[in-house]
């Protein structure tokens, strides 16, 4: 939408597994197009694997890239971008944290962690991956996560009684799986949920994983699935240090009640995320705010208050209205 404000013709791209949701939006578009008197050729989608990818990253033509996915092939997708001298935006993974002071609402807590770790069956780049609680409150957040994870509705996305709906794809389960074992086989327990449920769909069950090491391989790695790592903390200071530890750098909140603690958050040595929250979830972001991260997120900002210049070209203009050219140094001609 951004894009289209600003002049711009767009050529997207979904998704190899997402075809029939870029048609659906796309027929959306093209009805606002044509009731502007607009050509439906201001936004063109098209659909495929990665050889259609690779084409749109070195297209001289393509003036500006943004792309939405893994770290992986934001990481190719820039290289062959920036070899053309193009302009490449990256959203990539994240692997957000919740920090949990020993002040926190324990109330407010346990609601944002719920819809945090398990909406969208945990598949969106802001889903909470890891909770770090200090241990003062750890037990009290562990039962009582456990308790809300113990309602939780599972089944058809489009129920609107349903809470967590289906993982994206066969390899999808396979990953969590996969990241489950791996949890176990480091210490961790699992203590709700880790198994696929039977029956027809990519269906699986949340996952509360305790007694790993902050920094165990698992949970420096974004699984795209419900599995959230808690983990315990002495100090707020070990939490931001283990909050930063990760690859990624995209959404990060504190749940506290402390005013000085928030500025430690939000300060210099706080969160380095590009989102940093405040007694909110990390999943979603507010409408008006730049949304992105950085280090391996790729540091750019899709939506919000500068992501509009991201798709102009920027000039400095000059413009001499006299009928006289002073020159520099005083230097004059006969």
């Amino acid at each position: 939408a951004i894009a289209l404000v600003c002049g711009d013709t767009l050529l997207w791209k979904t998704a190899s597994t997402t075809p029939l949701c870029g048609v659906a939006v796309t027929k959306i578009i093209s009805k606002v197009l044509e009731a502007n008197q607009l050509p439906g050729g201001v936004c063109a989608l098209t659909v495929g694997g990665p050889p259609i990818g690779d084409a749109m990253a070195g297209d001289n033509r393509v003036r500006l890239l943004s792309f939405t996915g893994s770290t992986q092939v934001g990481r190719r997708v820039a290289l062959k971008v920036q070899e053309r001298f193009g302009r490449p935006l990256l959203e990539l993974g994240g692997n957000n944290a919740i920090v949990v002071d020993e002040d926190a609402d324990l109330d407010m807590l346990v609601r944002a962690a719920l819809f945090a770790c398990v909406g969208t069956a945990g598949q969106r780049c802001t889903t909470t991956r890891r909770i770090i609680a200090h241990h003062k409150v750890y037990d009290e957040v562990l039962s009582r996560l456990k308790n809300a994870y113990g309602q939780v509705r599972l089944g058809d996305p489009l129920h609107p009684s349903t809470l967590c709906g289906p993982l994206h794809t066969e390899r999808a389960v396979e990953e969590f799986l996969e990241a489950v074992a791996e949890a176990v086989q480091s210490g961790g327990v699992i203590q709700c949920g880790g198994k696929r449920l039977e029956g027809d769909g990519y269906f699986v069950e949340p996952t509360i994983v305790t007694g790993l090491a902050h920094d165990a391989p698992v949970v420096h790695r974004e699984t795209f699935a419900p599995i959230v790592y808690l983990l315990k903390c002495d100090s707020l200071e070990q939490a931001i240090a283990w909050n930063n530890e990760v690859e990624q750098g995209l959404s990060s909140s504190l749940f506290t009640g402390s005013l000085g603690n928030v500025f430690k958050w939000l300060g210099p040595k706080g969160s380095d995320c590009g989102i940093v929250n405040v007694n909110i979830p990390t999943s979603g972001a507010e409408i008006g705010g730049a949304f992105g991260g950085e280090k391996h997120t790729g540091g750019g900002r899709e939506s919000g208050s500068d992501s509009w210049k991201q798709y102009m070209r920027r000039s400095t203009c000059t413009i001499n209205y006299s009928k006289e050219l002073p020159l520099a140094q005083g230097i004059t001609f006969q």
